[in-house]
Formats: C-alpha cells, structure tokens, sequence
C-alpha cells in the first residue's frame, strides 16, 4: 500500500467519488485557485472545472444553505468550512434544515450532504480558532459526525460519507494533515459508526477519537515498558457511536478512560461514560475517568495552550492511578 499524508488521502477520496459520481460536487471559500485552507482540494478545479468546484462568497449560512438545496434535488454536495469555529454561523442551515428536513417531509426529500471542517487547537491560534465543538452536532438526531484519525480511515470514511444520504459533518483535526500512513488503493470505503481497535490490550481501554487517538497510543507504549497492557479504542465517528466496541473493550480489560480534546462538562466523554455505566457497570473494576481539555477559552501562550490540553503524560499518569487504586 502506498504512504501518504492525511491530507493527500482526502484528496483522493474527492477525486475517486467525483470520478466515481457526476453529482458529487464541491463548495466553499477558496476551495478552487487557492486549493483550500489546508490544500485538500488543490488541483482539483483544473480536473473538474468551476461547475464542480464551486468557489463561494464568505458566507457560511450560504455555503451549507446552498448544499442543502442542491442535495433536495438529488446532488451530492461536499461543502468545506474554513474552521469549525466558524460553522456556529451555518448552524441553524445545518441543524434547522439539513439534520430535519428527510423526517419533516417523510423521507420524501433527502439531505445527502457532507460538511467537511477542520477542529481542534493548531499552534498558538487561539480561543476562536481553536475549539472543539463537533459534540453539539453529535446531539443532533438525523446528523452523523464522523472523525478520523489515519489517512486511511480519512480517506474510507469520507468516501462513504459521500455516498451515505444522511447530512454528516466530517471532522479534520487540523494537526493531523501531515500525519502519513498507508493507504488502500482500491476503492476503500469504511462502514459508518464502525469503531476501531488501534491497539489490542488487556488491563485499560483508552477511548478516544480523532487526533487523541496519536496521543493514546504513545501513552499506551509508555505503559508497555511498565508491563502495562493499554487498548486503544479509535471510535472513529461519535454519531453513530460504537458502543458495542467500547463494551467489549470494557468487559476484557474492567477498566475504561476516556480521552477527548474538547471541554470536560458536557463533551463528548460525557455521553460515552455514561453508556458505559450503563451496559458494563458489573465488568468495571474502577470507576470510569475522563482526560479532557481545560474548560478555558483557548490561551494564546505557548505553555498555557499545551497545560489547556491533553498530553501523553496526563493519560500516562491517569492510567497508571486507575490501576493502582484497583
């Protein structure tokens, strides 16, 4: 299998689907001369032309209203917003109309779009850059949120993403887009709301998603030289969420913490908490624990953004508190 970047996977997936399907479309600011904010879709108004790429005014209510539309009649739009930051301006689009409108019309008209935006904290770009946010649209019933880790889920689940008919936001950290792996080259699509074991382990579960995912496997390595046996839980999407994964990753190790980047109170390690506590309280062992984000608006400092977030050490240290208090 070839090794490429996360971006480079994108990418690709985009291509194969446009090639693949003369309704799938592209849409956003910049999208086309400028090749995107983070160059996901550079060459591709030269391939397909203005009528597929389409660039558009700075309106993020326009973007994804205009997507909406265009997936009533039977498109297939990819819409990229800049930052998700900047998708709260959409939002109403997205959760009013998008998520809404197959069950208001009785599945009469569908809304096959996919939103795709970067998340989380870059370097040093501060509180209104930098948030995690894609659990309020995770609430949403009638929305899937999908957020990959490798390039190769990248670029699996973003082409089933655009094959799927429901409205999903697909998440990009925006740290991630260098990050290389090896990538399938044939038509490499990955079932939605299928999680993913990253590392098998027997003593902790770490469950987490999207770029935290990296961290957990480093710490998991740490915890190996301890004679530490970590799994890593990759849940790849958290709307669908895999709670079969996570119970049997649970029920095998009877210890489960969960590691998110967004704030403590009310993300997303909440709810998955929560459904563990639920299913498997009788395999646990010791209490479910969280590692999140301070709940600060992001610092400028260099020092303060990173003790604002998650770090190899904290999960190291967490896990190994969990075990000794068994």
């Amino acid at each position: 299998m070839p090794e490429m970047t996360y971006r480079q996977a994108l990418t690709e997936a985009l291509r194969e689907e446009m090639d693949r399907d003369e309704n799938v479309f592209l849409l956003g600011e910049e999208i086309g001369r400028f090749g995107g904010s983070y160059k996901v879709t550079e060459g591709l108004l030269d391939a397909y032309g203005p009528k597929r790429v389409l660039e558009t005014p700075i309106s993020e209510t326009g973007i994804i209203g205009l997507a909406t539309g265009a997936a009533m009649t039977g498109l297939r739009p990819v819409a990229e917003i800049m930052t998700i930051n900047f998708i709260i301006v959409g939002m109403d689009q997205l959760v009013n109309n998008a998520a809404k409108i197959p069950y208001m019309f009785g599945g009469e008209a569908r809304t096959p779009i996919v939103i795709r935006t970067p998340s989380g904290a870059a370097h040093q770009l501060t509180a209104q850059h930098s948030q995690v946010l894609e659990v309020w649209f995770a609430y949403v019933p009638g929305m899937y949120v999908i957020a990959p880790s490798t390039p190769a889920d990248a670029k699996g689940l973003l082409k089933a993403c655009i094959r799927d008919d429901n409205p999903i936001l697909f998440v990009e950290n925006v740290l991630l887009y260098n990050e290389k792996g090896e990538v399938p080259e044939d038509d490499h699509v990955i079932p939605l709301g299928q999680g993913d074991v990253k590392r098998a382990g027997d003593d902790i579960s770490i469950i987490t998603y999207s770029r935290m995912v990296h961290l957990a496997l480093q710490a998991a390595e740490d915890l190996a030289a301890d004679g530490i046996s970590a799994e890593v839980i990759d849940l790849r999407s958290l709307r669908p969420l895999d709670v079969d994964l996570m119970s049997q990753s649970v029920r095998k190790t009877n210890r489960a913490l969960v590691v998110h980047e967004g704030w403590h109170k009310y993300g997303p390690g909440a709810e998955i908490a929560a459904q563990i506590q639920e299913r498997d309280f009788d395999y646990l062992d010791h209490p479910v624990e969280r590692i999140t984000g301070v709940e600060v608006p992001l610092p400028y400092a260099k020092s303060l953004e990173a003790a604002a977030l998650p770090q190899v050490a904290d999960i190291v240290a967490r896990s190994r508190a969990m075990l000794a208090k068994a």
